[in-house]
């Protein structure tokens, strides 16, 4: 068999060709694009590597945030109900204080008008007495109520002992003014002169008296000089009474104060 070498050398031509024309057209594009290839997927890589390393760093962030948030919460609620409690005990006090303050006005309130009651009866007492003994001595005794009160007074006139007597003549000397004699009715001309009589008497010098009427004394005399004063009343012995009816009611007290904190107890 004959070899056609030239046919041979033809199709050798023709297979480098073929292979240059492949390379040159076919496997460089292939391999630039492979190559392109890789690099696109190696910087998609490394941008999906920084977006994650991006969004783990957001996501601590974020966290410390919220934990920073979540402090932050705790921190003011914890703040406010504080407040809270102190507002509340604020408020509690402040109703606690207007409630005492309250009650020690009421309680005030009650002690004068008991004060205002006490002494309204007290007056109305003395007003009654003061018209009973005048009936009395004048339906008995045949004298009025005013001659035995002015003999009373002028009785502890004549019955000072000496210190006080002489410790009152001292002050009826220094009085700028008349001394004055006041009563709680009208002293008749007589007895005026009665009462003078006696104040020469006792003090041994002649004594200027300028006579009042002051009903407030509700029944007595009195004879006041530079603010020393000798006085006789009946309120002296309503006072005594009253004084024992209070020692009787401070007796008293105790045990009715132990009924209250009995009855309050149940």
């Amino acid at each position: 068999m004959l070899i056609d070498w030239f046919t041979v050398a033809a199709q050798a031509i023709n297979f480098l060709i073929l292979v240059w024309l492949l390379k040159r057209f076919l496997y460089k594009p292939i391999l630039h694009a492979i190559d392109a290839r890789e690099q696109r997927i190696a910087r998609e890589l490394a941008d999906a590597d920084a977006k994650k390393a991006e969004a783990q760093q957001e996501r601590d962030e974020f966290q410390h945030k919220n934990e920073a948030f979540e402090q932050q919460r705790v921190a003011l609620l914890s703040k406010a109900t504080e407040e809270a409690k102190a507002e509340r005990q604020r408020l509690l006090d402040e109703a606690r204080q207007e409630a005492d303050a309250l009650s020690a006005k009421q309680q005030e309130t009650l002690r004068n008008d008991a004060y205002h009651l006490n002494q309204a009866i007290g007056r109305r007492a003395q007003q009654e007495v003061f018209a009973i003994a005048r009936k009395a001595l004048t339906d008995l005794a045949g004298t009025s109520l005013e001659e035995r009160m002015s003999e009373i007074f002028m009785r502890r006139l004549r019955e000072m002992d000496e210190p006080m007597k002489a410790d009152f003549a001292v002050t009826l000397e220094s009085a700028a003014e008349p001394a004055r004699v006041r009563s709680a009715f009208e002293l008749p001309a007589g007895q005026r002169a009665a009462i003078q009589s006696a104040l020469n008497e006792t003090f041994a010098a002649e004594i200027h008296v300028r006579f009042e009427t002051a009903p407030d004394l509700v029944s007595g005399i009195e004879l006041t000089a530079n603010g020393r004063k000798l006085a006789w009343s009946i309120a002296d012995y309503l006072l005594s009474l009253e004084k024992g009816v209070d020692e009787l009611l401070k007796k008293n007290k105790p045990e009715a104060d132990a009924n209250t904190q009995a009855r309050q107890i149940a």
